[in-house]
């Protein structure tokens, strides 16, 4: 396990450091970590690079390649947890409908409310929206009576269906010069990242991974059935409940900064899983490790596939996931 926590870090680095030096304008390693000991430590390094690479560096590709990892290890942690407390290995934000839930409120205070909290109020709507959302998926499922594992992935998208045309309808009705930035968000961009924001989806990736981890213990009993984790003195109810709340706070966070990013919660627990077993006191830590690598190069691939222009990483995760999602099904009408 240290092994591969050493490993996944120094893959990580790497590749932060190519996919900063990617794009019209290539950086060498060497000016890229120049710049940011530089930036640390003045007095460390003399400059010995343009001024214009270095905004590229510092101002551009270095806050968007974080963003990026933060949101790729955010929204793995909320689908490993999720597949926990629903024992169902098809959880994922983005299906059970609370990535919908946090477009919505986003697109609420973005294009109708106004900063009325100032620089907290995307956030705070995304949130919101996530929780209500995750509330009516399982208000759906309570009042059908559907207690399979299946029903609740059926009630999440039908939720979600549900949801997005609600947004859509904001969009609609909202400032027409605004549309195109908005419906380019909601596919999923990272464009947008600024060093002064990064610090709310890290804020919030730290305390929910902390808490998803503390509870590890109780999210390896869950995955065995709500009878045995009740045996061992575990609250169920109130446990799944926590982790919901928790999972809607991340995940409406990161889908503030980052518009919807589908597939990502779904794929890597399970790739996690093959690697090191089912022990969640395993999983969480290398699953953000691995969430956080792979969508920085699902945002290398939508910045190059049709270079110069960006295409949304959204549609990259979807292809990708969606083929995931298919082969997953398959694999598991074989058992």
């Amino acid at each position: 396990m240290p092994a591969l926590l050493l490993g996944g870090i120094i893959v990580l680095v790497l590749s932060v450091s190519f996919a900063v030096s990617v794009g019209s304008i290539a950086i060498p390693a060497s000016t890229i970590w120049g710049v940011v000991l530089n930036k640390i430590a003045p007095d460390m390094i003399e400059p010995t690079w343009s001024r214009g690479r270095e905004a590229i560096v510092w101002q551009i590709r270095l806050p968007r390649v974080l963003l990026a990892s933060f949101v790729g290890a955010g929204l793995s942690l909320v689908g490993a947890s999720l597949q926990s407390v629903t024992r169902n290995p098809l959880a994922d934000p983005h299906l059970l409908g609370i990535s919908s839930g946090g477009a919505f409120g986003a697109i609420l205070a973005l294009m109708h409310t106004g900063m009325i909290f100032g620089a907290l109020t995307v956030p705070i709507f995304a949130f919101l929206g996530a929780l209500a959302a995750t509330g009516l998926v399982l208000g759906v499922v309570q009042f059908t009576r559907s207690t399979g594992a299946d029903r609740m992935i059926l009630a999440g998208v039908a939720v979600s269906f549900v949801v997005m045309s609600a947004a859509n309808v904001l969009v609609f009705l909202g400032d027409p010069k605004a549309t195109n930035t908005v419906v380019f968000w909601m596919l999923g961009g990272l464009g947008l990242a600024q060093w002064s924001n990064l610090v709310y989806p890290l804020t919030i990736l730290v305390v929910c991974g902390t808490y998803f981890w503390a509870k590890s213990g109780e999210l390896n009993a869950m995955t065995v059935g709500d009878e045995t984790a009740a045996s061992l003195g575990i609250s169920v109810t109130r446990l799944r409940v926590k982790i919901f709340v928790a999972g809607a706070l991340l995940t409406g966070i990161m889908v503030a900064f980052s518009g919807v990013i589908g597939f990502v919660g779904l794929m890597v627990p399970h790739i996690v899983r093959m690697l090191v077993g089912g022990d969640y006191a395993r999983i969480l830590p290398v699953s953000a490790l691995l969430g956080a690598i792979f969508l920085i190069w699902a945002d290398i691939a939508a910045r190059t596939i049709m270079a110069p222009e960006d295409i949304p990483i959204g549609i990259v995760t979807g292809l990708i996931g969606g083929g995931f999602f298919l082969w997953l099904l398959a694999r598991q009408k074989r058992r």
